[in-house]
Parts: C-alpha cells; structure tokens; sequence
C-alpha cells in the first residue's frame, strides 16, 4: 500500500512524518485485514467467505484499476498528487500528507491511465502520456495539461489529447513507464517490452497478475517516435534502434537540426520478472543468482537527426555533433536507424549500472547540460548513489555497505550560478536492526557528504522523492 513520507528541513532541525494514503485500495484491504484487491504485481487471493461457486465466478469478474497511487509524487496546476500508472490519482496535502480527492484521468481526457513521469515547461504547462483502448483501436496519446487553473476547484481541467499515436501492434501495445521531451518536441520510445491485452484481461480468469501479461520480445526493434509540441503533429521520419528496456529518461534537447536524447536502459528486457515479491524475498546464493542474471541498466546517448527527406543520403551517418560518438544512419525516406553512445566507462558497468537518473532540472531540463545523478545497482535495489559527468564520462559515488538510498532529488543552491551547486537528498533505508535510516544530504558539487537526519523508525524502501519548497 502506498506509504507517504516527508523530510522537514526548518531552521536547522529535520523533522519527518509518514501517513498511508486514504485510497480506496488501502481502506478495502483495512476492511478485510488481508489483500483483496489485485495490484500490478499481486493477486487478490478469493474471499473465503464465499461458497465455491462464487469463488469461481468471481474469476470473470473484470479487473478494476487499482487507486493504489504508490509511485511518484507529482504537480499539476500548483496541486500536488500521487500517481501511479492506472487512471487514478490522488491529491495531497504535502504539508500534512492528507489525501484530499481522488481524480481520474478519464473524466478529462480519453485515455485509460498516465505515467508518474510528467514533464513541465518553465511556464508550468504539463505533458504527460496515457494509452486508450477503444473501437478505433489502441493509441498512445500526449497529453498537455495548462499551468494555472481557472476555479480553485480545479484538478485536470483543460487537459488535452494533442497527439495520438497507433502502436506497432495494437494487440500488443509497448508498456512504457516515462518519455522524453525538448523545448520543441515530445520523444516517445515504443519498445519490445509488450503489454499482451488479451492475457491482461483475462489475467484474473487465469488466476495470474496483471504483470503476468506483460512480455520481452526482443525480434522487434524499438521505434523513436517524434511529436511537435505546438502542432502535435508526428514528423514524418521513424527512428530505429536495436531492441532495448528502457524505464527513466535523463534529459533530451535539441541541438544543430538533431534531438539528443539520454536515457538509462539495457539490452534485455526478460529480467522484468526479476522484481517480484517472491524474489526480493531471497537472500544469500539465491538473490545473488537472481541479480546475476538480471541486465545491467545503463545510462546512453541517441541522436535523432530532424531533417531527413528524400535528398537525404543513406548509408551514411547523418550525426554532425562533435561531441557524441553516436549514429544515426537512413534506411530510406521515412526510416533512420540508431545507435547508441554510452556516457560512461567500465567503472559504472563494475558499480552495476545505474538507474532513476535526476538533473538540475528546474535550470537544465530539455537544455545541453553536464552532469546527472542516480542510484548504483550493485544490488537488486540501489546501494549506492552516482554523480555522472557527461563530458569526461567519470562518475563520483557514495556507498555505504548495508545500506540503500532511494533516487537522488537534486535540490539548487539559492542564488547558484553553475549546474551542480547545489545539494543531493536521498532517504536511505537499511535493513539492519541496530543501524537507523536516515535523510542523507551531499554537497552536488564534491559528492560529499554534509549531513544526515537519523529517523529512529523502520521505513520500507522506495524509489521516487520530490523536492518542495516552502516558497512553491
């Protein structure tokens, strides 16, 4: 069940809090004192009240999507909301983490759920992405949602489809989890990572979880998709890339007639599985075979070239940037294929790659930049956070052996001039009975470490933070 927390940082003193959101899920599950509600990962075993028959029946029952919103902390016209990737959220206090009002997607706009991966322009106006399944079939659609609202009432009103896009297979749509966006353009990655509708449907019918239906199919390649922001038209070129599993973009912007576009992802999409609950449960020689067997994620560099029409050479690398090793190579009019740039070197690959990458993002997103952070997978979770430097590809880390920090948020300097000057928070959590989990700070600059607020609780591991000023 999702669990909020909070790091209070006032006047020299840490104070922290944490409150299960009020979801529709969690109070069913209170009800009844066990899980019956079916999450992503998780089947609501039959409730054993009832007879046989109605154990059975229940079975075709259609899945209901889950107001579980445990992923991602998010802002929508000065509101703050949890979100997870159904079509429901809810908005929060983030003073004193209360759940407020529980919004669906639906009723604004056609889609069937949204990321917890929005993207803001400096005007505040929102972008995200969400699928629909209809009679016109399956589609990928950008969402714009406007930056102030109208009424104070107001959760998602004003939101828009503004550009649909028909998968490859729309049997098969490609599960994504984020996209990528410049000042210009939305960057959307379909990728061999394949939600089976007809196995998620009847998932519950099989006795299976939803996660069950979704597959690694590595005999197709990945398809780039590239939309105007202001017109919401796709351009016409496609690129291609070999296939990959991608989860978190770093930053994407445009530069001399190309996109370029970095993100963390690896070669094999089938360690998907790797990260049930079942699993996570192992320890010793079991979990190491698992993390062993699991690819590494790591972060890397396309470069998507605008201008490709007819006069266009093929065969050809057609990136001119001298600071990427990238390339980008036409097929024929329509088809570019890609490949990729690391933007590390051997000592990421021995620290186990990395993954839910942050940048200065207030000041550097979709802009050319130099530096982001994330989390060392030497684990299956994170134990360890990384400082990458994009133009020397050398990286600092801080690890301490035991203990798992969740994804760095990077928090500005007031008054900063350069990209990292500023300070890193990560909640890091530990398994062991007699050590604390604290809020740890690092200065962004030197990779050090300034501080940490010990929490004299137990807190469960996570992923995602955010970071909210007092001013916002």
């Amino acid at each position: 069940m999702a669990l909020l927390h909070q790091f209070k940082v006032e006047n020299g003193t840490v104070k922290y809090k944490s409150k299960f959101l009020q979801s529709d899920s969690f109070k069913i599950n209170s009800e009844h004192n066990r899980i019956v509600v079916s999450e992503f990962g998780t089947l609501a075993m039959p409730d054993p009240c009832k007879n046989v028959f109605q154990r059975f029946v229940s079975r075709f029952e259609m899945p209901k999507p889950s107001d579980n919103s445990n992923v991602h902390c998010v802002k929508y016209m000065g509101d703050y909301y949890v979100s997870t990737e159904t079509n429901y959220m809810h908005k929060v206090d983030p003073e004193t983490l209360a759940s407020m009002e529980k919004v669906d997607w639906s009723k604004f706009v056609a889609v069937n759920g949204a990321t917890a991966h929005p993207h803001y322009d400096p005007n505040g106006t929102s972008y995200n992405m969400g699928n629909s399944y209809s009679r016109q079939g399956t589609r990928y659609n950008i969402i714009r949602i406007p930056p102030q609202k109208t009424n104070d009432s107001d959760t998602l009103q004003g939101a828009q489809i503004i550009c649909s896009i028909p998968p490859q297979d729309g049997a098969k749509p490609s599960y994504y989890h984020s996209f990528g966006m410049t000042e210009n353009y939305v960057v959307f990655i379909e990728q061999p990572i394949k939600l089976n509708l007809l196995e998620i449907i009847t998932a519950k019918m099989r006795g299976k979880c939803i996660s069950d239906g979704i597959k690694w199919e590595p005999d197709h390649e990945t398809v780039i998709h590239v939309a105007s922001k202001q017109t919401g038209q796709l351009i016409p070129v496609k690129y291609y890339a070999k296939p990959l599993a991608v989860f978190h973009q770093i930053n994407a912007f445009e530069d001399q007639g190309c996109i370029v576009l970095d993100l963390c992802f690896s070669d094999d999409g089938g360690a998907l599985n790797n990260f049930t609950i079942q699993n996570l449960h192992k320890s010793g020689q079991a979990l190491d075979e698992m993390y062993n067997t699991t690819a590494r994620t790591l972060p890397r560099r396309f470069v998507l070239p605008l201008d490709v029409d007819s006069s266009t050479a093929t065969g050809q690398n057609l990136n001119t940037l001298p600071y990427s090793s990238a390339t980008a190579v036409k097929r024929d009019d329509r088809k570019v294929f890609v490949s990729h740039e690391d933007l590390h070197l051997d000592d990421l690959v021995e620290a186990g790659g990395l993954e839910l990458p942050q940048i200065n993002y207030d000041k550097y997103n979709t802009k050319k930049y130099r530096y982001f952070y994330g989390c060392g997978f030497g684990h299956l979770v994170g134990d360890s956070l990384l400082k990458m430097d994009i133009e020397t590809k050398e990286m600092k880390m801080w690890k301490e052996p035991g203990f798992y920090p969740s994804e760095p948020v990077f928090v500005p300097a007031p008054n900063a001039t350069e990209e990292d000057e500023g300070v890193i928070l990560s909640a890091v959590v530990t398994p062991q009975q007699e050590k604390n989990t604290f809020l740890l700070v690092l200065d962004a600059k030197s990779f050090t470490e300034l501080g940490r607020a010990a929490v004299p609780v137990k807190m469960p591991y996570g992923f995602h933070g955010v970071f909210a000023s007092s001013k916002q």
